[in-house]
């Protein structure tokens, strides 16, 4: 089945169940003027992350990998009173364009936004000793996925959502002989999640306007 129909399979759903946002629509429209990657995650797709952020009850979001923030305020809307996001973003420039977004949709209050490599940031947000994230939103770099894993594991607790968008690559995941990085940080990621007694862990293909790919959530268990 082509692109194009699979493009119009999600605008029919998007057109029924996800609906117009005009401060969405400004975020993708900003981070492109801005010339960010078309990278963000699609509408249906944000959607799901703001419903399994209120189907866990969350109050604290750690997401991996902000680019303009258009998922991270999908997620700051699905929090409570007094929750909060902190989404981390290597490219200060990038940060800088999500701050801007996020302030224009009236969650500056909700969502910190933290400047530097996540390999180096993590380590600082863990020895703050911070409560345990509800839900921790991987999309970042995929060769540091396994790194990514193991700081998930730090910060959240029994009961806590571990959510890795783009781990399907177009279906390269399943080549074992794969020579690319990033397709081999998702392996290694997949076989750490399947190794891991505290984890029960699932995948999902997806097709739609961002291609085929798929996502991963991991629940932790012990």
């Amino acid at each position: 089945m082509a692109a194009t129909r699979w493009t119009e399979v999600d605008d029919y759903f998007n057109g029924l169940l996800v609906g117009p946002d005009e401060v969405l629509d400004a975020t993708v429209a900003a981070s492109v003027a801005a010339g960010l990657p078309e990278i963000q995650v699609a509408a249906n797709q944000g959607k799901l992350l703001n419903l399994l952020a209120r189907l866990q009850g969350a109050r604290r979001v750690l997401e991996i990998g902000t680019l303009g923030g258009y998922s991270t305020i999908w997620l700051a809307r699905a929090l409570p009173e007094g929750g909060k996001v902190v989404t981390l973003e290597a490219d200060p420039a990038y940060a800088e364009v999500a701050r801007t977004n996020v302030e224009r949709a009236g969650l500056a209050h909700v969502v910190e936004v933290r400047v530097g490599g996540a390999l180096d940031t993590l380590p600082e947000l863990a020895a703050e000793e911070p409560e345990p994230f509800d839900i921790v939103f991987i999309d970042a770099d995929k060769p540091s996925n396994p790194d990514y894993l193991a700081w998930s594991l730090k910060l959240t607790r029994p009961g806590s959502l571990i959510v890795a968008d783009n781990v399907v690559r177009d279906g390269e995941v399943a080549d074992a002989a794969s020579d690319d990085p990033k397709v081999r940080g998702v392996r290694r990621f997949t076989e750490l999640v399947a190794a891991e007694p505290r984890l029960s862990a699932t995948a999902l293909q997806t097709v739609g306007e961002k291609g085929y790919d798929g996502l991963m959530m991991a629940l932790v268990t012990g």
